[in-house]
């Protein structure tokens, strides 16, 4: 009933832990694997090593989290073998996630982090939380966002998935632009803003970055709009992410077009265990409503 397939790649169920929560350890990536996740995906890898910024990186508030991590990770070489560990031992699919500054660079990466042989690779092209640092994210940039995701589909035979961010205007011309340029689908959405929390006391910002991407609960009818638009726009297989915490939130992102959900800050709220609970939840409701597949909910909204 929960089965559901992203690219050719087959998935037991449609909960997916997202980039960035559990980092790149493969110890990690399998201890979510066994606590239900029908794929797990790696922390985003550079090719060169990334300290990050400093704490505090993390704040949560009511029914969000915003985060500064600013993409730290021991770099490619580094990182390759703790995704052989996840691919023998997870027992599930294994996204890599990879970022860099240059869009040629993705090839490059593409080409490296497929030595590891995840099922799919995932270009992060739309991290908020560092923007200022690298200029103007790819994702904000459909000619950007095409030659970054050609540059990796040239240096792969790995399917691609491009992760959007909802912070431009230009969405549907962006998903358009990596579609012409090949990509096997779309992962949206990344964290929104940055946005900025201020210790009143302290008379300054929380964070060390002073800004951060924020995610949870609160951000998910932005989700949802974005994968609507995205999928009647594209038809692309489409990872949806952005404040599932629930089986009904996970339902809600495939009825809008999601062929699959990925779950971060949700951990936070219902403990690593929070993709079998979403799964338990989420075949009660189909069982209730008379669904027998993924396949049969995913974008009914449209209809």
């Amino acid at each position: 009933m929960l089965q559901t397939e992203l690219a050719g790649v087959k998935l037991s169920n449609p909960t997916i832990l997202a980039s960035g929560i559990m980092g790149v350890s493969g110890a990690s990536l399998s201890l979510i694997a066994k606590n239900g996740a029908g794929a797990v995906t790696s922390k985003s890898i550079s090719l060169e090593p990334r300290m990050g910024h400093p704490n505090p990186v993390i704040v949560t508030y009511g029914q969000g989290m915003m985060n500064a991590v600013g993409l730290s990770n021991a770099g490619v070489k580094d990182s390759i073998p703790e995704l052989e560990y996840a691919v023998k031992n997870a027992g599930v699919p294994v996204i890599a996630s990879i970022v860099e500054f240059k869009a040629d660079n993705f090839g490059i990466l593409a080409k490296e982090i497929s030595k590891a042989s995840p099922a799919l690779i995932e270009l992060n092209i739309s991290c908020p939380n560092v923007s200022h640092e690298f200029g103007k994210p790819f994702s904000h940039d459909p000619a950007a966002a095409e030659w970054a995701t050609r540059s990796a589909k040239r240096n792969t035979k790995i399917p691609v998935f491009v992760k959007l961010s909802p912070n431009t205007p230009d969405l549907v011309e962006v998903a358009r632009a990596v579609k012409s340029a090949g990509a096997d689908g779309i992962t949206a959405i990344n964290t929104i803003g940055p946005g900025m929390q201020i210790d009143i006391h302290a008379r300054k910002p929380v964070l060390s970055n002073k800004c951060g991407g924020i995610s949870g609960p609160a951000i998910k009818p932005i989700a949802v709009r974005c994968i609507y638009e995205l999928y009647r726009e594209t038809k692309l297989p489409i990872i949806g992410t952005g404040g599932v915490a629930t089986g009904a939130d996970a339902v809600e992102l495939i009825m809008a077009g999601a062929s699959a959900v990925a779950i971060g800050s949700g951990i936070y709220y219902r403990g690593l265990d929070i993709f079998s609970k979403v799964c338990r939840e989420m075949q009660e409701f189909m069982e209730k409503e008379g669904f027998s597949s993924i396949r049969e909910m995913r974008g009914v909204a449209h209809e």
